[in-house]
C-alpha cells in the first residue's frame, strides 16, 4: 500500500506525499470563508482573443463614410454607446457538442467570409483634423480589413440555469465583453466585438456588440443574419481552409495550452443601464428627423413613466452609408418642434423580434432565446436612432431615455 504522509508548513502550506508524488496547497487563512465563497462562485473564463479578418480585399477598401455632427462634438462617452445582441443555442443532440476548437474555427472562418461581403463591419472609427486644422475633430467610418475582435470563452454554469436566472439580463454583459473605444486612437479599437461562450453541460451563446456610431442596430442585425447563412454555407461546403488551422497547432502539440485562460472574472450581476429603450415604426414619407425623434422620445417617456429628457441626440443615416448626428432640445433651443406625430404618419410600437434575429440558424438549430438591447453607459440625455426598414419608406426608430423618475 502506498504510504501517504501529510503535514503543514506553519501558517502557509498543507501537503500530502505518497509514492505517486506530492500535493501542495495553500493553507486557508483565518477568516477566509468569504474567499472560499468567491472561489465557489461561477466565473466567466476568456480563453482566447483573436481577430477575424476578411478573406478577400474589398473593392471599397480605403473609402471613408462621413459622420456629420450638428452641434457639440462627439464626446468620449458617446463612443461606448452600442447595440448588444446575445443569441443562445443548444447543441443539436445531447452529448454531441462540437469540439470546442472545431467550433471556434468554424465561427472564425465563417465570420471572415461574411466580412468580405460587408467591408464596413471590418472597418474602424476614424478621426481627423478638421479642414485647416482648427476646431473639433471630424469623424468617419473607414472601410478597411482591420477585422473584428473575436473572443472564445466558457462559463461555470449551465445554459438552462443561466436562462432561468432572475438576474440574467444583468449578467449578459459577460457574454459580450466590450473594450472601450479610445477617443485618442479609435482606429486601434474594434467597434464590433463577437464572443463565443460555451456553457457547462452543452450549449453556447453568441454575443455581439457594435458602436452606434459605426453601424445602426437594424443593419447590425441584418449582418448577423447574413453571417449565420454564410456559416451554414461554409460548413456545407466544408470550406474550412486548411492553413487557417495552423493557428491551432500549438493546442495539438501542447494540449495543456487549450486549458490556459487569459483571464477569469466572477459571473456577477452588474449595475443595470440607467436608460431604457422603446421601439417604434413609422410608415409613410419621412418627416423632419428632429420632430419625429421628439415624438418618439415623448411617447417612450410617457410609457415608461419617466421624466422626458430635455436634450437628446438623433443618429440617422444619410442614405449614402454615412451618418448624421443631430443635437436637439425638446425646448429652449429656439427651434419649433412638436411632440405629436406629423400628419399622415402612423407611429406604432415595435420590438426587436420583428427584425428576425430568432431565425439565425447555427449548426442546424435556431436560438432558444435572443436578447437585444442598446447600452448607453452614463447617458444623461436621450438617444434616438432612425433606421431604414428595408427598401420601403418604413422607418424603425429606437428611443433610449434615462430611467430617472
Amino acid at each position: 500500500r502506498p504510504r501517504i504522509k501529510s503535514g503543514t508548513v506553519p501558517g502557509v502550506l498543507q501537503y500530502t506525499t505518497s509514492r505517486q508524488g506530492c500535493n501542495i496547497w495553500q493553507k486557508p487563512a483565518p477568516g477566509s470563508a468569504a474567499r472560499r465563497r468567491r472561489a465557489a462562485m461561477a466565473h466567466i473564463h476568456v480563453e482566447s482573443m483573436q481577430t477575424a479578418v476578411p478573406t478577400r480585399v474589398a473593392l471599397e477598401r480605403g473609402r471613408t463614410l462621413p459622420i456629420a455632427v450638428t452641434g457639440p462634438p462627439i464626446a468620449a462617452a458617446e463612443l461606448q454607446h452600442r447595440f448588444r445582441a446575445v443569441l443562445y443555442y443548444r447543441d443539436r443532440l445531447e452529448g454531441e457538442a462540437m469540439a470546442q476548437l472545431e467550433q471556434a474555427a468554424w465561427v472564425q472562418e465563417s465570420l471572415s467570409e461574411a466580412l468580405a461581403d460587408h467591408p464596413k463591419m471590418a472597418g474602424r472609427l476614424w478621426r481627423r483634423h478638421a479642414v485647416g486644422g482648427q476646431g473639433p475633430w471630424d469623424w468617419d467610418v473607414k472601410l478597411c480589413d482591420a477585422g473584428v475582435r473575436l473572443l472564445m470563452a466558457s462559463v461555470d454554469t449551465t445554459l438552462t440555469a443561466f436562462l432561468e436566472a432572475e438576474d440574467r439580463e444583468s449578467k449578459e454583459p459577460a457574454l459580450a465583453l466590450w473594450t472601450d473605444v479610445e477617443a485618442k486612437d479609435p482606429e486601434k479599437c474594434s467597434p464590433f466585438v463577437m464572443q463565443l461562450t460555451r456553457f457547462q453541460g452543452g450549449g453556447y451563446a453568441i454575443g455581439a456588440c457594435c458602436s452606434l456610431l459605426h453601424t445602426d442596430p437594424l443593419s447590425f442585425i441584418n449582418f448577423l443574419k447574413s453571417w449565420a447563412r454564410t456559416h451554414a454555407q461554409v460548413q456545407a461546403q466544408n470550406k474550412l481552409v486548411p492553413n487557417q488551422m495552423i493557428r491551432y497547432t500549438r493546442y495539438f502539440r501542447n494540449p495543456g495550452a487549450a486549458t490556459r485562460r487569459l483571464r477569469s472574472t466572477p459571473l456577477v450581476s452588474v449595475a443595470g443601464d440607467a436608460a431604457t429603450t422603446e421601439l417604434f415604426r413609422v410608415v409613410g414619407d419621412a418627416p423632419g428627423r428632429r420632430a419625429l425623434a421628439e415624438a418618439c422620445v415623448a411617447q417612450a417617456s410617457e410609457k415608461l413613466g419617466v421624466e422626458k429628457p430635455t436634450r437628446f441626440t438623433v443618429l440617422a443615416g444619410d442614405g449614402l452609408g454615412g451618418l448624421n448626428v443631430l443635437r436637439s432640445c425638446a425646448r429652449g433651443d429656439g427651434e419649433t418642434t412638436t411632440t405629436t406625430t406629423p400628419p399622415g404618419h402612423l407611429l406604432r410600437e415595435a420590438c426587436w423580434q420583428e427584425a428576425g434575429l430568432e431565425e439565425a440558424v447555427l449548426d442546424g438549430c435556431k436560438p432558444v432565446h435572443v436578447s437585444c438591447s442598446i447600452v448607453s453607459p452614463g447617458a444623461q440625455e436621450g438617444i434616438v436612432v432612425v433606421m431604414q426598414a428595408g427598401a420601403s419608406a418604413e422607418l424603425l426608430i429606437s428611443a433610449t431615455v434615462p430611467s430617472r423618475k
